[in-house]
């Protein structure tokens, strides 16, 4: 019976850690975002880290979605420009604060070839959000603009989707003790003192 009690110890400290370890694990965020302009259509989803910087920033780490009916290929990398907009570098950072992006914004390619980068315009008259459109033939330099690029303003918009799901941990919790009480029922019937 000492055996038994050791061994449902035993496996309700593993199972305990392995849930509460999952609860702290959760790392990243998931948002769908979303914004509009003439002629400009775009959405989908971000994944970021799940603690914000001292200004309220999150890093994105990952995008998903469309702009005009193109298929978003890739974020580009923080701390480099889209091709065609050199030298200005997007630094991929999003928040919940009233300013959502910051004046470098961040940037994407599209299955089209083009890139692309949102940003916050705060040298406007009235400061507002700006999306930069670089297609090819992709010449470098913001100064080499072609008829085929342009900067125009964008209604932006993001919102943070609700993670982990509490019914993921309850039902690791639940699967955890059912798996408890079937070594200890097996135990106790193979092992009778």
């Amino acid at each position: 019976m000492k055996n038994l009690a050791l061994l449902s110890a035993t496996a309700i400290a593993a199972t305990s850690g392995l849930v509460f370890g999952t609860i702290q694990a959760a790392s990243a965020l998931t948002w769908n975002w979303n914004y509009s302009g003439i002629g400009i259509a775009a959405s989908g989803t971000f994944t970021t880290n799940d603690t914000p910087n001292d200004l309220g920033f999150y890093q994105i780490t990952g995008i998903t979605g469309t702009r005009n009916d193109e298929t978003i290929t890739g974020l580009q990398a923080a701390l480099t420009p889209i091709p065609g907009n050199e030298p200005f570098e997007v630094d991929n950072l999003i928040s919940l604060n009233i300013q959502q992006l910051t004046g470098d914004g961040f940037g994407y390619s599209t299955s089209g070839g083009n890139y692309v980068s949102p940003f916050f315009a705060s040298f406007l008259p009235t400061p507002g959000y700006l999306e930069v459109f670089s297609a090819p033939p992709l010449i470098p330099g913001f100064e080499n603009f072609g008829a085929e690029d342009s900067e125009l303003p964008i209604s932006f918009s993001a919102t943070i989707i609700t993670v982990p799901e509490p019914t993921s941990i309850l039902s690791l919790l639940a699967l955890g003790v059912l798996g408890v009480v079937r070594l200890i029922t097996h135990y106790a019937s193979t092992n009778q003192d």
